[in-house]
């Protein structure tokens, strides 16, 4: 009696299924085959016009980044699966959170996603190979920030969310507060529709942003972006910029938090690798700065704040005691004014001014 073979119907309902069971919030799967020519453009685009600042690997690996059909990704690729995991908490959870959590953008505020979103990621590769057969195996490569493809164009051409005004994708009814990621496979399964762009005459994320880092919309120049300056970028930070900083430690929310489809969207009901870390109730800025480098590597361990580097730290947290003009950091700040990083000696020498008169 022969076997019988499952449709390409069934295959994708089976891999939704089993990316909801693994705990993924939203799943959208694209067409492989086609390459990503106007997103391609874009891209090429942004680099031509410096927006990536010293992010040097952004620029890197060119046309691997036009498809994912070929040796740089995956040869005979035939389906992008796009899945995205919300990070957003409920506003009364958030309210609770240390002050100093409170200064790190939500999704580095717990446990280094990283880890287990490639753990699961690795779990769905592993099912998506079950669906082949002797006869036809299928090959199937999980994907989390670690290869060169435009992720959230491939996440608008699955129908997983929509492009907004600041970038980020946006899927209807769970927001722009997600991480996303991918499994690319030779598995022909259906694809999803795009979501149309929503937006409309909304400018929000675009006037909230500290530092004006959007030209125009859907365009962003990330070295004026907070994220950028407080996460990629080493050493001294734009005169023009500095007053922006705030109170930003790691990343920043802003554009985010002030989206109508974020305020909208259901939180996090549970306490997870989302919520802070019990070291940020240990320490508050001030306590960074009288930090050893070996020390300040020691409390940030493998959280996202390692991205910044313990000097990236450091400066940072010179920007966020000058901000709150604490008069208690005077002296730790005038020993910092001469630190050997002229980020670290630029950020305490700011912070000493606006000490002044106080």
């Amino acid at each position: 009696m022969r076997s019988v073979v499952p449709s390409a119907h069934d295959l994708t309902e089976r891999v939704h299924v089993k990316a909801r069971e693994l705990g993924f919030d939203a799943v959208g799967i694209a067409n492989a085959i086609e390459p990503l020519d106007i997103d391609h453009a874009r891209y090429e685009a942004f680099l031509e016009a410096g927006m990536h600042g010293t992010m040097a690997y952004l620029a890197e690996n060119r046309e691997a980044r036009h498809s994912v059909n070929g040796p740089h990704i995956l040869e005979g690729a035939k389906s992008v699966i796009c899945i995205a995991q919300r990070y957003q908490r409920s506003r009364e959870e958030e309210a609770s959170d240390p002050p100093l959590a409170r200064s790190i953008a939500r999704y580095a505020r717990g446990s280094d996603y990283h880890n287990f979103l490639r753990r699961k990621l690795r779990k769905l590769a592993a099912f998506v190979r079950t669906l082949g057969t002797e006869d036809a195996p299928v090959q199937a490569r999980p994907l989390a920030d670690d290869a060169p493809i435009l992720e959230r164009a491939w996440a608008a051409r699955a129908g997983l969310g929509f492009i907004g005004k600041n970038g980020l994708v946006i899927v209807p009814g769970l927001g722009s507060m997600l991480l996303i990621g991918e499994v690319v496979t030779t598995l022909d399964l259906l694809s999803g529709t795009p979501i149309a762009e929503r937006c409309g005459s909304c400018t929000r994320c675009l006037d909230a942003c500290p530092t004006s880092a959007f030209p125009r919309p859907f365009v962003l120049d990330a070295q004026k972006c907070l994220s950028y300056v407080t996460i990629e970028q080493r050493g001294e930070v734009a005169s023009h910029l500095i007053d922006a900083i705030g109170e930003h430690l790691f990343g920043c929310d802003d554009c985010q938090t002030v989206c109508p489809f974020n305020a909208s969207a259901k939180p996090r009901d549970v306490k997870d690798q989302f919520s802070p870390r019990p070291e940020w109730s240990d320490v508050d800025a001030i306590d960074l700065l009288q930090l050893s480098e070996m020390q300040i590597a020691e409390l940030v361990g493998s959280s996202p704040l390692k991205r910044t580097t313990p000097r990236g730290v450091l400066r940072n947290a010179c920007f966020v005691v000058g901000a709150q003009k604490d008069v208690r950091a005077r002296e730790v700040l005038l020993a910092l004014g001469e630190h050997a990083d002229a980020g670290v000696r630029q950020a305490a020498r700011w912070a000493i001014t606006q000490l002044h008169g106080l």
